[in-house]
């Protein structure tokens, strides 16, 4: 395939783009702005998550040609039309959109909202058609038109702050600087009193500057309620290309405010670090009458202080990476900054740098007769939220700027004396944890092979005593019984006796060099082969005795083994294979955790999340029908995934209850689980959120709780008088209580719902409700997905800031600890979403693991205990068809259980990783998707056979749309199929003993563990994600998988080879499920009814939480009170204010 040529534009063209959700989305928007930005265009980059609002803003100020944004089942109608009408209604309908999402927007959907206005929506099979490059020609050659080649009467709106005439004039001067000239020329006449200073920041690249300067304006705003702040910012033109990213936007979260005005300048010529229009730009923005201008510059040399003829303060933000002192002698800006950040103060030498750097500004100013520590030199740390440097520094700049322009902004903030410390997750000295834990396997690794060497000489003793004395030699725990092999003293003199001594001696001799345990090993190995060999096996767990039937008679009436020994004799071979590999249920548990699988519960899961709470109980109640184990899965729709709550906003609005359920109360999940019992033993409900996962799993619990009273109050036929205590209470708020909306579903017994509208303390004495809450926590079972770091290497449904985020994940493993919650997984650290962003799946396997151990690092820190925390841990997979995947759960198990014995010494509950398997949703194609079932039967055939804890298979039609009843249940019968159906299944280790898998899982081990030293050079984990490494790797595996695809090198049936006489077109689901009109409203009517309910008690609760916040108590203790009265979406702001909010990056 040749490689198509980049269409050159005539025009300077500013697109830009954005992921109105998350997931691969993030990851697709990523490559598309990458792409575009080399076709020539100037590109603003926002990122995922985005709002309509935030991104015509966005467009309109920034007076953009088009809006690229991925987006996808969920609301993508709502979206895009909201996005145009919200254009049109700004008076900025030239601006073009255009859109993809992959094969969940249908070819009817394209053309409505192609025939409603939007440019173009590209539908897989464009891509197929055009190549990447070819839809991007495609989207840039339609956004090639002039902008500014003519102005009218925009100069008499500046004053009135109209976002449109700033940024028109200002691309004017850009594109066509002699239409603008007299517009220019009245701007300056009309700004020669102007006296609004411009703060100048200026500084190295990858400062952080743009993190910087954000939290400056977030600091500003709430300094000065009143007053506005005109922005900036400028980042270099590609010289090769004239493409340019303009990334400053995507770090900002503060300017998405009306009284922020920003525009992102690229420079349109070499080696400057501004562009030839910002003091037309500034002109503009001072005729527009901001109180306050910030000018950011793109990164810099030593010698660059051009920033200085443009601003009235001037900042210089470096790092503390400068290198040797005298580096600091050839900075120029030293000379004439007022201030100076030195910004990620928590790197290597941070407080040498700061020395050095005041040391060198009071050299270069003279002033030797002030004390070096007052030089305006500031350490911070803008990336951490609510920074003391930060603090310290914004105060000195509004100082300054006082002091230089005698403006009215007087700051008013308050400072504390303290320096900017970082927050560390992992303390400093621990970074070196994985490369520990690679070290302390490898050890192991090299110790089992010389063992297995020791042992194998010994059988070579063993069996040439036992040729020379022609006997069996008998073997106890001290050796070899000497009386079994030696003649006795009555036979006549043999010469064999001085021979067998020796070989006894040197018998003795080369034990020495055996560990005991594995002596013990080689001992009892024939009595384990016994065990397995006989009709029962007992075994015990936590205490309780289990007996199970060791064989399965199959319909020829054969005797088929659960679990097959190998034949091995040499003892050697026999401690190789038990140190490496070993029965199910014993170290290092690389066959499983368990000596068998548990009888009447196969490892499958039902999945399911769509509208209301109610049509999801509904779908719950029927694929659970019949099966004795109720393991539900949950899906969230993406209103509950960003911790939001349900609102008529219709890029909000739209998503409701699509593509996963509507959670915003404890009401919806006491519906949503209604007819469960949450604690019996085989009940287990996982739910799959990330950012707001303490939220939920508040309400998951209360629901479970509440439960457990129902149960009481029946036992105790207290149900009139409870009933008259809730009339009594919704009586006095006057608000209609809430209800099941339709019939209870087959199998739904209404347990859950007697408590509707109140929770079990308001009805119950308090000493009955805390004693039934105690036996509550410690009986529920089930998972909350929760892991954040995940989130930020590739889903991204992250919403606070990464530290807050963590600290959350530890608050609520303290209380299960503090609780005694210990069938309940407080995270599961998952690999599936870093699969799904197109990781393969060593990275898969890697990554996840690593932030595993960075957990059991951070736990560790906060002072819980290894034996405590272990069990609460569990892992979840993605299965594809590489061959690696046939063995990543036995890898997993392998990896964890050394580390966690040898490297942490956990005891054997904490050493099991437990982890759960989905079928890929990347080798789900929206071509031929009857074939999705084929690959998902293979991978569920993969995972049955590597014993995983439990497997979801993916529906064949998910690819296109919300699964159906139909393709559920087939997607059921995939498993129940092999567990049933299959014979081999039947035995429970058959990849055992095959020299492909032993080979695979050495290679696959070494990979991980080489992986884990990569990510100790980068700092850990946390260090590695702060260059952005894993997010790299994983979408450079992506894009080299997506180019094989496309090229046909890698063969994909029914999609690139193999395809159907019509060409294998995207497939156009027959049946399309999302939310109903009267799901999306009630969910809204029904949280407006809980606002007005609790109004007097909701304030009092979220204090409650951002008081603990900031004294930093266990938020998740208040979160439990909190979830009873408050909706999602008030937590979630509530915590922003205190704990951060995510910032996104590229």
């Amino acid at each position: 395939m040749e490689q198509q040529k980049p269409y050159i534009p005539n025009n300077k063209v500013r697109i830009v783009t954005a992921a109105a959700l998350f997931d691969g989305h993030d990851a697709a928007i990523n490559i598309m702005r990458r792409i575009i930005q080399s076709t020539g265009v100037e590109v603003i980059h926002l990122g995922h998550d985005r709002s309509v609002e935030e991104v015509v803003n966005t467009a309109i100020q920034e007076d953009a040609n088009a809006i690229a944004i991925t987006s996808y089942q969920g609301g993508h109608n709502e979206y895009f039309k909201y996005m145009y009408d919200l254009l049109q209604e700004k008076g900025a309908g030239q601006i073009k959109i255009f859109g993809g999402g992959g094969g969940v927007i249908l070819p009817s959907e394209i053309a409505e909202l192609q025939a409603y206005g939007i440019t173009r929506i590209y539908a897989p099979d464009d891509g197929r058609e055009l190549g990447l490059q070819g839809m991007i020609n495609d989207l840039v050659q339609q956004s090639d038109y002039a902008i500014g080649d003519k102005l009218t009467d925009e100069i008499n709106h500046l004053e009135g702050k109209n976002p449109k005439a700033i940024a028109r004039i200002i691309s004017s001067a850009e594109n066509f600087p002699d239409v603008a000239a007299k517009t220019l020329e009245a701007i300056h006449k009309k700004n020669e009193n102007n006296t609004i200073p411009v703060l100048g920041i200026t500084g190295t690249g990858g400062a952080g500057k743009s993190s910087l300067v954000d939290e400056l304006v977030r600091r500003f705003l709430s300094d000065f309620p009143e007053k506005t702040i005109g922005l900036i910012s400028v980042d270099p033109s590609k010289r090769k290309t004239g493409g340019a990213l303009l990334g400053d936007r995507i770090r900002m979260n503060a300017i998405n405010s009306p009284r922020v005005y920003m525009r992102s300048l690229a420079t349109r010529q070499s080696n400057l670090a501004l562009s030839k229009y910002v003091a037309d730009a500034i002109q503009v923005i001072k005729a527009a009458k901001y109180d306050i201008i910030i000018l950011e510059t793109s990164g810099i040399g030593q010698s660059d202080t051009e920033i200085m003829d443009h601003s009235d303060v001037s900042l210089y933000v470096m790092t503390p990476e400068f290198g040797a002192a005298t580096q600091l002698e050839k900075i120029d800006m030293l000379d004439f900054a007022d201030l100076v950040a030195i910004n990620k103060f928590d790197k290597r030498g941070a407080l040498d740098a700061i020395r050095d750097v005041k040391k060198q500004y009071q050299r270069n100013h003279n002033l030797w007769d002030v004390n070096p520590d007052e030089m305006p030199v500031f350490g911070t740390i803008a990336s951490q939220f609510n920074d003391p440097g930060m603090n310290t520094l914004y105060k000195a700049i509004m100082d300054k700027v006082h002091e230089k322009t005698n403006s009215d902004l007087k700051s008013t903030i308050q400072i504390t004396r303290e320096m900017s410390e970082k927050i560390f997750v992992i303390p400093p000295h621990r970074t070196r944890y994985l490369s520990e834990i690679s070290e302390s396997n490898r050890k192991y690794d090299v110790t089992a092979v010389s063992q297995e060497q020791v042992a194998q000489k010994l059988y070579g003793i063993f069996k040439t005593i036992e040729t020379v004395a022609k006997k069996t030699p008998e073997i106890n725990k001290a050796g070899i019984d000497d009386t079994s092999v030696l003649p006795s003293a009555v036979e006549e003199h043999n010469e064999n006796r001085i021979f067998l001594n020796l070989l006894l001696n040197q018998f003795d001799k080369v034990k020495m060099d055996l560990d005991p345990y594995n002596w013990e090993i080689i001992l009892t190995w024939n009595e384990k082969v016994n065990k397995y060999k006989n009709p029962v096996y007992t075994f015990k767990v936590r205490d309780r005795e289990i007996k199970m039937a060791t064989h399965t008679e199959s319909l020829s009436h054969s005797q088929i083994p659960k679990i097959a020994l190998p034949k091995y004799q040499a003892w050697g071979d026999i401690l190789r294979w038990c140190l490496q590999e070993n029965v199910p249920g014993e170290f290092p548990f690389t066959a499983g955790l368990y000596p068998f699988k548990r009888e009447g519960e196969d490892p499958s899961r039902m999945f399911a999340g769509e509208g209301g709470p109610e049509r999801t109980n509904k779908r719950f109640h029927y694929v659970s029908a019949g099966l004795p184990a109720k393991r539900l899965s949950t899906a969230f729709d993406s209103v509950t995934l960003y911790g939001n709550d349900p609102h008529v906003r219709p890029d909000i609005y739209g998503k409701i209850g699509n593509a996963g359920v509507s959670i915003c109360c404890l009401d919806d999940a006491k519906k949503l689980y209604s007819g469960f019992d949450l604690v019996h033993a085989m009940t287990s409900v996982s739910m799959t959120i990330n950012g707001p996962a303490p939220m939920l799993l508040g309400f998951f619990m209360n629901a479970a709780i509440d439960q457990q009273c129902e149960f009481y109050i029946k036992k105790n036929g207290l149900e009139k008088e409870v009933e008259a205590k809730i009339n009594t209470i919704y009586a006095a708020k006057g608000v209609e209580r809430p209800h099941y909306q339709g019939d209870l579903p087959a199998g739904n017994d209404g347990l859950g719902l007697m408590l509707l509208g109140v929770t079990g303390d308001q009805v119950l004495p308090l000493e009955v409700y805390n004693e039934i809450k105690a036996k509550t926590l410690s009986q529920v079972r089930g998972t909350v997905q929760a892991d954040i770091l995940k989130e930020d290497q590739a889903q991204n449904t992250c919403i606070f800031s990464t530290e807050f985020a963590l600290r959350l994940m530890g608050d609520v493993q303290e209380y299960f600890i503090a609780k005694n919650v210990r069938n309940f997984y407080s995270v599961s650290i998952s690999g599936y979403h870093i699969a799904e962003a197109g990781a393969n799946p060593i990275t898969q396997l890697a990554f996840t693991l690593s932030n595993g151990f960075t957990y059991v690092e951070y736990y560790l820190s906060r002072g819980m205990n290894i034996n405590d925390f272990g069990p609460n841990l569990s892992f979840f997979f993605s299965n594809g068809v590489d061959p690696e995947y046939a063995v990543i759960g036995r890898v997993a198990r392998k990896i964890w259980a050394k580390a966690m014995k040898n490297k942490y010494g956990a005891n054997e509950r904490a050493q099991m990783l437990k982890y759960h398997i989905q079928t890929s949703g990347r080798s789900l194609h929206a071509q031929e998707i009857d074939f999705n079932d084929i690959r998902t039967t293979l991978q569920a055939l993969y995972a049955i056979y590597d014993n995983c804890n439990s497997l979801h298979t993916n529906a064949y039609d998910e690819a296109i749309t919300t699964p159906t009843e139909e393709s559920v249940r087939r997607a059921m019968a995939i498993q129940l199929i092999i567990n049933k159906e299959l014979g081999l299944a039947k035995n429970e280790n058959p990849i055992q003993g095959a020299f492909i898998i032993e080979e695979l899982t050495d290679l696959v081990e070494a990979a991980v563990l080489q992986e884990f030293d990569r990510i100790t050079e980068r700092g850990g984990v946390l260090g590695a994600m702060e260059t952005m490494y894993q997010r790299s790797k994983i979408q450079e595996e992506s894009l080299y998988y997506e180019t094989l695809k496309h090229t046909g090198e890698f063969p994909i049936i029914g999609v690139n080879t193999f395809l159907s006489s019509k060409g294998s077109p995207t497939v156009i689901p027959a049946e399309v499920i999302r939310a109903t009109e009267e799901e999306k409203k009630y969910q809204i009517t029904m949280l407006d009814h809980l606002h007005k309910a609790n109004q007097d008690k909701v304030n009092e609760q979220l204090k409650t939480i951002q008081e603990a916040a900031i004294k930093n108590e266990n938020l998740f203790e208040h979160l439990m009170e909190a979830t009873k009265v408050c909706s999602l979406g008030q937590i979630t702001a509530a915590l922003f204010e205190v704990g951060g909010q995510y910032r996104r990056n590229m």
